[in-house]
């Protein structure tokens, strides 16, 4: 047995503190406004505390009212989800699709829709964290797209999603055409990827360049990275196809890419289970990824 209140109370409860009244909570229930108020005095009863703070026809939620709002909205929202998935039509699917956060708002949910377009029996419910995610545990998902070194687990198959080019890239506003490349890198700030597998000492290195010895500030996720190199705080090192609309619209230019030698790097993965492998709502979008990852 779980540790909860009756549901109904936490189903009324919801209902009054996101509407902040008893009365609309009652009518949106349809029971009475006094159920309401028994139904949330019961659980303030269960909890020791009160949820609400009331003012003659206004109510107003407690501290306690509010974190528990905040956190039953999550779960009423995966809940009505999930129901929603059930009632799909006979022949309709959810894919469940976890990925890297920076490919997923840069790169992969621009793309979605002509995947969509083209599949429409079947749901993608995407969910995205930098957190490693072990799929011989985690039954819920179908796929995994991750950022950086894949582990090989027995039962699951990795593959890359190509090769990608890591470059330096900065607005154009902090461009001199009269400064050679290597001079203008020396004098502009350099902004750390935490994650990126390429950093700044590998960069210079390999070009045969001496690394400024100035501060840097740091961003652990890639897509920070490139909004304050598109805000004109300095020169990043990303991967170009996380910052492919930046480079299309002009908000971003790639330094010395008549300069320097190209870096390339397999920095993105899928995985899936070996014993699903051919499940046809995972080898459909598994073709389809890796036909875009060409692109």
């Amino acid at each position: 047995m779980r540790r909860i209140p009756n549901f109904a109370l936490l189903k009324t409860f919801e209902a009054a503190a996101r509407l902040e009244n008893f009365t609309l909570a009652a009518l949106e229930l349809h029971v009475t406004q006094s159920a309401v108020s028994h139904q949330v005095r019961k659980l303030e009863e269960y909890f020791g505390r009160a949820l609400f703070i009331r003012q003659n026809r206004r109510v107003q939620l407690t501290a306690e009212g509010k974190r528990l709002l905040e956190s039953l909205s999550r779960v009423f929202d995966a809940m009505e989800t999930a129901c929603a998935e059930v009632a799909l039509a006979p022949q309709a699917q959810v894919l469940a699709l976890h990925c890297s956060p920076s490919l997923a708002s840069k790169w992969l949910s621009p793309r979605l829709p002509e995947f969509m377009q083209a599949h429409p029996d079947i749901i993608i419910r995407l969910t995205s964290g930098a957190e490693p995610i072990d799929l011989t545990r985690t039954r819920e998902l179908d796929l995994l797209i991750s950022y950086g070194a894949v582990r090989e687990r027995a039962g699951i198959i990795s593959m890359p999603l190509g090769t990608e080019r890591i470059a330096p890239m900065c607005s154009p506003a902090l461009i001199h055409l009269d400064v050679a490349m290597a001079d203008l890198l020396n004098r502009l700030t350099l902004i750390d990827s935490q994650l990126s597998p390429v950093t700044w000492a590998d960069w210079f290195s390999s070009n045969g360049l001496e690394l400024p010895n100035s501060p840097r500030p740091s961003y652990d996720r890639a897509s920070l990275a490139i909004s304050a190199a598109v805000d004109g705080l300095g020169v990043i090192l990303e991967s170009t196809r996380l910052a492919r609309l930046e480079l299309e619209n002009g908000k971003l230019l790639e330094l010395g890419q008549d300069t320097f030698p190209p870096c390339c790097r397999e920095i993105h993965f899928v995985s899936y289970r070996a014993n699903e492998n051919q499940v046809p709502k995972i080898k459909k979008f598994r073709h389809w990824l890796l036909m875009k990852s060409a692109d």
